[in-house]
């Protein structure tokens, strides 16, 4: 797995689009309408940082199996968030799950009307 066909798994969520918010090399990725998207995943050469879980403890399971490739995002971490590496012993499936669960955790705390049609996979 590597940033460019990570971005094709997150384009393809519905309602998902890629935002630019701090002009960096790659794309965050939102779901929501315009000012009101939320992220669900931040992408980078090396990896992904997605909301691994609904708390903090529940991201840790992620530090626990994969310690050299799974850590906490900086700021954000302590609500959920964890960085994932590409290309290491994290296998590719994994990081597309991960990617889903974000998601679904993401457009769960949307307002239903801003919610997707078909988020519900």
């Amino acid at each position: 797995m590597d940033v460019d066909q990570m971005q094709e798994v997150c384009a393809a969520f519905p309602g998902a689009w890629p935002d630019n918010p701090w002009d960096h090399d790659h794309p965050v990725f939102k779901v929501g309408p315009g000012e009101k998207g939320k992220i669900f995943a931040f992408l980078g050469a090396g990896g992904v940082g997605v909301k691994a879980g609904a708390t903090r403890e529940v991201a840790d399971e992620w530090l626990h199996r994969y310690p050299d490739d799974a850590s906490v995002m900086a700021y954000i971490g302590r609500s959920g968030w964890n960085d994932l590496a590409f290309g290491g012993a994290i296998p590719d499936e994994e990081l597309v799950e991960a990617v889903e669960e974000s998601y679904r955790l993401v457009v769960a705390k949307l307002p239903k009307k801003d919610r997707p049609a078909g988020w519900e996979r």
